[in-house]
């Protein structure tokens, strides 16, 4: 069975806390989230808003982008890690949106 995000979250989130050597009170009291939460959170039973996810992730002074990478590559199944890279690689974007001003130039060529 595949791991679910709550679940590889609430793993990135606790290793954090306990690399720092914090406690869930210490967390909690600085995300201002309730300790069972944080707990629930932390063991995958609850599924963090975006919100909570960014006091969770300033109380722990962690980038939520650089969490969301772990989880992405814990996420991950094994056989593919070792080809992340060129997977990664060969990923293009199927539509390519031209920033505001390219697209306004654009459209006055069009319609001279």
């Amino acid at each position: 069975m595949a791991v679910l995000l709550r679940e590889a979250l609430g793993d990135s989130l606790r290793r954090v806390r306990t690399q720092q050597g914090r406690t869930l009170r210490e967390v909690s009291t600085d995300a201002r989230v309730s300790l069972g939460y944080l707990s629930e959170v932390e063991r995958g039973q609850k599924e963090a808003s975006s919100e909570l996810l960014a006091a969770i992730c300033d109380a722990l002074d962690v980038e939520i982008a650089d969490l969301l990478l772990e989880v992405g590559t814990a996420m991950r199944p094994e056989s593919a890690k070792s080809t992340s890279a060129d997977h990664d690689a060969a990923i293009t974007p199927a539509v390519v949106i031209p920033a505001p001003e390219v697209h306004a130039r654009a459209t006055a060529l069009a319609a001279a």
